[in-house]
């Protein structure tokens, strides 16, 4: 462990980086800035299982003690706190509040992780937000849907994170069914979800904006439209993301809007990730976590945008003068990109070898892949991020192109799971 506290020009801390804050700590590296690691007593349950990063100059463990590990990044001279993933979004607004350093407001902390006080901290704010109620008993639900909003209506943990068990309910039947699955489990920082939080079905195209600010200056990174599918039990999974051009015209209200909704939940530093649904009336939020989005992948999406959330979060905390002086839209299009997630549709299946996958990176569009379980691992039925076998990042500048490798990617996935070798020969006869 090293113990040479000479200070560099910046230091930081990094809270649970274990998700998209393990390729900050290189995007930091290039510029210059040295990295320490806080790890928080309640970390993200799927997230820990990944390999952890290497750069770190300390690992310090957050044992409950707020003070002494303020003592402790005292003594490494840090100069701001940044969330790495979810299950430290809370402890890094702390750990600032009490250093002194550029972090996030905190007259109502918890609205950045709690998605009812969220809910209401961007209706006091006087915006566009979805009809909520949180409830530990179905039946106060079931009237609340039956009485003001309607079927479907969307049940979920109140503070959790990658899709887990959410849940749309068409009926009070599976609103019961889909209360009682939320309340006997745990979220993905392993906590007792004591509540349920439901809210009214918003009926639009959904996208989310990853933006990064300094000293309340907001900067939208990257904005991305979502296509998802309902599948049987209730459950909503990614189907893929594909960027939005800055000419669409939902862009601008898209920015617009968030950019309050961070006003609105005090989030003036660092990184923000935004779900927004655009409906009839507008933007209106889904959820915003007070951190980077998930999933990212820096150097191969630079080939086809001008900007990422990741390498602009290194750059403010940097050069936050060179930063702020940026244009508040950063987000151009360089070329076309689909963001697949993979889907496992069976109640059994095995995680695919490296060699199963020759064929999806033989495909013309394909730049990157992520396997997110180990060759072999027994796989369960994809119903939300952390069961997702993986994903595939395509790349063309042909749009025709990049659909085409869309739908072979998904006819060659029939078979990805089976535990047999994936080939074109395979494809080519199934018997």
């Amino acid at each position: 462990m090293a113990t040479d506290l000479r200070s560099p020009t910046t230091r930081v801390a990094l809270v649970d980086a274990y998700s998209a804050g393990n390729l900050l700590v290189p995007a930091l590296n290039r510029e210059g800035v040295e990295c320490v690691h806080v790890r928080s007593p309640e970390p993200d349950v799927n997230m820990v299982k990944l390999k952890f990063p290497e750069g770190f100059a300390d690992d310090i463990r957050h044992e409950g003690d707020l003070a002494a590990t303020v003592a402790a990044l005292r003594a490494w001279e840090i100069d701001c706190v940044i969330a790495g993933g979810e299950s430290g979004v809370e402890l890094a607004d702390r750990l600032n509040a009490e250093l002194g350093t550029p972090g996030n407001g905190m007259s109502r902390p918890t609205c950045r992780r709690n998605k009812y006080e969220m809910v209401l901290a961007v209706r006091d704010a006087g915006l566009r937000h979805a009809a909520t109620i949180l409830s530990s008993d179905a039946d106060e639900i079931i009237e609340w849907a039956e009485t003001t909003v309607g079927y479907p209506v969307v049940l979920k943990p109140v503070a959790s994170a990658g899709q887990d068990n959410v849940m749309a309910c068409a009926s009070a039947e599976e609103v019961r069914a889909a209360h009682d699955r939320i309340r006997s489990s745990t979220n993905r920082q392993g906590q007792i979800n004591t509540a349920v939080l439901a809210q009214e079905f918003l009926a639009g195209t959904e996208y989310f904006v990853n933006t990064v600010s300094r000293d309340g200056r907001h900067h939208t990174a990257e904005i991305w439209r979502y296509c998802k599918r309902r599948i049987p039990g209730g459950h909503i999974i990614h189907d893929y993301v594909e960027p939005l051009s800055p000419d669409d015209p939902d862009a601008q209200a898209l920015e617009s809007y968030c950019h309050q909704v961070l006003d609105a939940l005090e989030i003036h530093n660092g990184a923000a990730h935004a779900e927004i649904m655009m409906t009839a009336d507008g933007p209106v939020l889904v959820e915003c976590a007070g951190r980077l989005g998930g999933g990212a992948a820096p150097q191969i999406l630079s080939r086809s945008m001008a900007a990422n959330q990741i390498d602009l979060l290194a750059f403010s905390v940097a050069r936050p003068d060179e930063f702020n002086r940026l244009p508040a839209s950063l987000h151009r299009l360089l070329g076309h990109t689909l963001y697949v997630h993979l889907v496992n549709p069976d109640d059994h299946g095995v995680a695919p070898a490296h060699e199963d996958m020759g064929v999806i990176r033989a495909l013309p569009s394909w730049a990157h892949t992520v396997l997110m379980h180990p060759e072999g691992q027994p796989l369960t039925r994809t119903v939300d991020f952390p069961s997702q076998p993986g994903y595939v990042i395509l790349i063309s500048d042909d749009p025709a192109q990049l659909r085409a490798d869309y739908e072979k990617l998904r006819e060659i996935e029939r078979d990805l799971y089976t535990g047999h070798p994936v080939s074109e020969q395979t494809l080519a006869d199934p018997a």
